[in-house]
């Protein structure tokens, strides 16, 4: 197989799914240990050689750009403002051309602690766009959920983010029953003031332990009709590949116009029309976010493997990927990796 077939068939499955866009997790570290992604005193972090190098990250994103055809590039953890050199990895990125002959779109997914100091920095290498978590506007319940007192840094973070003019910034909240189903109007009603784009999502069955307890989860319907008794929601039409199910909200005399998203991965899966190919810290590539299994590149890589030679170990890779992901079904099983450790 030749690097010009590969590009041509990209990273296709058996149901017609070509991955566009992936995921790269930096690390699985991270300065806060939200309830929901790991215990109060943290996971068995990956040892520090079994990590990927900058280069080595640079270099099977290079074989994702110019031989698989991937075009969009999100960075994620852990948390990835903790990657020391994370401005020259972007900065590398930046320099890549797709298929298309375009630099790829290159986003961060971060708890946006530091972000006020780097931002610029990151914008400067490359960087296209930022989604941030905050899954409350109340400090209590933000530092009982997140088990660090860090609020005013985030809401620093998005101000920086905002006056960098990466727009549009997204914020991504999880909610959960009876922890903080209280914020979901005062989120709204920060981000529509702001003029950021706030999706929330449904908590999936990534942390630790196994403790995923279905009916502790506020499904996406229970969100929207929420939102429902304060603003006027109007779907936005087709949403493509994206995860989000995006809302319009009118403008009225108390708040602006606005987006508001609804990530409904547990009740309505978007599996069909998934795009996605992910790659950990240690050099795994997965191609699904639940999948039990992953290839190692790390290890050829490191072996002198050659770039053809990787990215056809990515490609069978890609081609077993499942129909769905399978959550709620009899023979499901929560996948052996947190979502830290895989990477957001």
């Amino acid at each position: 197989m030749t690097s010009e077939t590969l590009v041509t068939t990209g990273l296709a499955d058996a149901f017609g799914r070509v991955a566009r866009d992936l995921r790269v997790s930096l690390t699985d570290r991270c300065n806060l240990r939200c309830t929901y992604c790991m215990p109060a005193d943290g996971l068995a972090w990956l040892p520090t050689p079994d990590v990927l190098t900058d280069d080595e990250v640079v270099r099977l994103v290079r074989v994702a750009v110019e031989r698989l055809g991937v075009r969009k590039l999100r960075f994620t953890g852990g948390e990835p403002l903790l990657r020391p050199h994370l401005v020259d990895i972007i900065r590398a990125a930046a320099a890549l051309r797709t298929d298309e002959g375009l630099a790829p779109e290159l986003s961060l997914t971060t708890n946006g602690i530091g972000l006020d100091t780097r931002i610029e920095a990151l914008v400067a290498a490359g960087l296209n766009r930022v989604n941030v978590s905050l899954d409350s506007l109340d400090p209590q319940r933000y530092a009982a959920l997140s088990r660090r007192d860090r609020l005013d840094d985030v809401l620093r973070g998005l101000a920086a983010v905002d006056a960098a003019g990466l727009r549009p910034v997204k914020v991504n909240a999880v909610v959960m029953r009876g922890v903080n189903e209280a914020d979901v109007v005062p989120l709204a009603e920060f981000c529509l003031q702001h003029g950021y784009r706030l999706r929330f999502i449904e908590q999936m069955p990534l942390g630790p332990s196994h403790e995923w307890d279905r009916s502790q989860m506020v499904p996406a319907a229970e969100i929207l009709a929420m939102l429902g008794t304060h603003y006027e929601l109007v779907a936005a039409g087709d949403r493509g590949s994206a995860p989000s199910e995006d809302w319009l909200v009118s403008a009225t005399d108390c708040h602006p116009a606005g987006e508001i998203g609804v990530i409904a991965s547990v009740t309505a899966p978007f599996c069909g029309a998934c795009d996605r190919t992910r790659l950990t810290a240690d050099g795994q590539v997965r191609n699904c976010l639940f999948s039990h299994r992953e290839t190692d590149l790390r290890g050829p890589l490191r072996d002198g493997a050659g770039d053809e030679e990787l990215a056809a170990l990515w490609v069978g890779t890609h081609a077993a990927k499942a129909a769905g992901h399978g959550i709620g079904t009899a023979g499901f099983h929560q996948p052996t990796r947190t979502m830290s450790a895989i990477g957001g």
